[in-house]
């Protein structure tokens, strides 16, 4: 098998942002062990997986926040990002309040900005950094990606996972020397 062959499978996978068991499942072995350096646990990506649905569609389920609002949201180790934007400040707040009320979350980050929610063009924009960075980083010799989550809105690059300084360090030089990064956050919980 040559070099381009594992990566095909491989670069599918870190394009799927939000939807590693699936993706798991579509590589088969060929990223099977990605699995195995989680340090969260089966059970716990789960759990961040299904916070993050739930959050997700009550979010959707209101008609006030559908129209005037782009919400994205990521979870790692009962930790929650809020990130897009809402029109005014009392959205961006009932955005907070409907996931404060999701069960087993440590902590959320509310980085939703005050603004006109981003048009189609600019959220595909965004899954084309996200894949860049995960690509840059998987590509970065010493770094262990697979317990990174990278998340963009509006061109801000937000990272998320248990990692050590050095890997956190890593992993935000990477990010910031993508083309199109206006801005690298860290999320992270340090081992």
């Amino acid at each position: 098998m040559n070099k381009h062959t594992f990566l095909i499978p491989l670069v599918f996978v870190f394009c799927l942002s939000a939807c590693v068991p699936v993706a798991l499942v579509a590589a088969g072995a060929t990223v099977g062990g990605a699995i195995v350096y989680d340090k969260r646990g089966v059970k716990n990506i789960a759990q961040d997986r299904n916070t993050g649905s739930q959050a997700l569609k009550k979010i959707s389920d209101d008609p006030q926040l559908q129209s005037q609002t782009h919400i994205t949201i990521a979870t790692f180790n009962n930790i929650m990002l809020l990130a897009g934007q809402a029109k005014t400040d009392e959205l961006r707040t009932r955005v907070y309040q409907i996931a404060s009320d999701i069960p087993n979350l440590k902590l959320i980050y509310n980085e939703i900005s005050i603004e006109t929610p981003t048009t189609q063009s600019v959220q595909t924009h965004d899954a084309w950094i996200t894949t860049k960075v995960k690509s840059a980083m998987l590509a970065e010799k010493g770094l262990n990606s697979t317990q990174i989550k990278v998340i963009t809105e509006n061109s801000v690059v937000y990272l998320m996972g248990i990692v050590t300084h050095k890997q956190a360090d890593l992993a935000a030089s990477v990010a910031s020397t993508v083309s199109s990064v206006a801005k690298v956050i860290r999320i992270f919980e340090y081992e």
